[in-house]
């Protein structure tokens, strides 16, 4: 026998497996299927094994085959962070937006955003959406944003934004989206006052829309069709609108945000708010103003001032009162006569603003109760000296007779004019109820 041949003894054979033993009883595993036919427990084979140099080369080749087109395949190319950009900031929102994900032969787990450092949200759908908006944050202060793309083929941040809120005087982050406005040189002024605010419009909603102006949520008529059709439906993008809850306000407020350089509050300029024409220009304020007062500043502020009222202020956007009241007009004030005017010392005021004639002495005082002296106590009638018969009958009549207590002295009540609902009242009586 060669070097490379070895003889073994058939120890156990089964269907699957067969022990050999050798000659220094080394026990090896044999597959039965390998060994010759016939061969029993008992039977002695010899083993030659050869090494197969030709094949192991091939086997080689074809690994390193497979491995470079894996590398040009997968390897060349890595998925690219996201590059991260602002798109529109306000007092209390910030809207970032980035460019298509590019994750090259790598498939995507998650795109995250982080704010100040901290993990904020998960980006949904992030195939599809390239923009997202940051509400409820605090005003003029500063954030850092952050994209994170983790792939199969690792963790890809992007580069960190730095954001800080606008002020309440900054209007240039107003986005709005134009519905139905049937006027159309209030169209054109809210638009002339949107670019004096370097603010932008459009006419459908995007995600960095902050407010739809409109007139009526009627949709706009086809061409040939009056705007005032009645049958016309609300519109789509005024519905859209109330779904993403953003508020719907009316051309005006966006000449008052223009007017004033600072963000007015939209209470009263909601849409079906009865809203005056705003005026565009500070003459023009005070023109109406000079027009619409007949009598003279000095006079009409003096006698305000002795009437305890403060002047009203000729303002051309809605005030409180018409906020409150809406459509309705507010209550004028209690007119006054001139006697009043001339005699003001003899008015007094009651703690709820009613005005009733009389004098008041400042140095009035209340008069001194008098103390009530205790009634003192009655000795009991002696009785006399008389028999048991006539004793009873005097013990009887004294039990019967009443001690009479003489009433306390009566105590001034205070006289008041005006009762708890301030309407005027006589003067009071006492009524004797013995």
């Amino acid at each position: 026998m060669g070097q490379d041949s070895f003889t073994f003894t058939v120890g156990k054979l089964d269907a699957g497996m067969a022990i050999l033993i050798g000659e220094r009883a080394h026990l090896i595993e044999f597959p039965s299927l390998l060994l010759p036919p016939g061969v029993t427990s008992g039977s002695i084979v010899n083993i030659a094994v050869h090494r197969n140099h030709a094949e192991e080369k091939r086997q080689r080749n074809d690994f390193w085959s497979l491995q470079d087109e894996i590398l040009s395949t997968f390897g060349n190319e890595l998925p690219e962070p996201p590059k991260l950009e602002v798109r529109n900031v306000t007092q209390t929102s910030v809207t970032l937006e980035w460019p298509p994900l590019k994750l090259a032969t790598a498939k995507l787990r998650s795109l995250d955003i982080y704010r100040n450092g901290q993990r904020l949200a998960s980006i949904p759908a992030p195939h599809q959406n390239t923009s997202t908006k940051l509400s409820s944050l605090e005003l003029n202060t500063e954030y850092s944003f952050q994209l994170v793309l983790k792939t199969t083929a690792g963790t890809f941040p992007s580069n960190v934004l730095r954001v800080r809120t606008h002020t309440i005087n900054d209007t240039s982050g107003i986005s709005v989206c134009f519905g139905n406005v049937e006027d159309p040189e209030l169209l054109e002024a809210a638009k002339e006052s949107l670019a004096n605010m370097k603010a932008k419009w459009s006419d459908k909603i995007q995600i960095d829309t902050t407010h739809f102006v409109c007139t009526t949520p009627a949709a706009v008529p086809p061409p040939g069709r009056p705007m005032g059709y009645l049958n016309n439906p609300p519109g789509v993008e005024y519905q859209r609108a109330l779904q993403l809850s953003i508020p719907v306000v009316q051309p005006h407020w966006i000449i008052a945000c223009d007017n004033e350089k600072k963000m007015v509050p939209t209470a009263s300029y909601y849409l079906g708010m009865t809203v005056s024409r705003p005026q565009t220009s500070t003459a023009s304020k005070r023109t109406s103003i000079a027009t619409s007062s007949p009598t003279s500043p000095s006079s009409t502020s003096s006698n305000q001032h002795a009437r305890g009222m403060s002047a009203p202020e000729n303002h051309p956007y809605p005030s409180q009162a018409q906020a409150k009241f809406g459509s309705r007009t507010p209550p004028a004030p209690l007119p006054e006569s001139d006697e009043e005017e001339e005699e003001p010392s003899e008015e007094v005021l009651s703690p709820r603003g009613h005005a009733r004639s009389g004098t008041m002495v400042r140095d009035f005082k209340f008069p001194p109760v008098s103390p009530v002296s205790p009634t003192p106590a009655v000795p009991p009638a002696p009785i006399p000296d008389v028999g048991p018969a006539d004793r009873a009958h005097v013990q009887r009549q004294m039990s019967v007779v009443a001690v009479e207590v003489p009433p306390p002295p009566p105590v001034e009540k205070e006289r008041t004019a005006v009762d708890d609902d301030g309407d005027d009242v006589g003067e009071t009586v006492e009524v004797d109820l013995s």
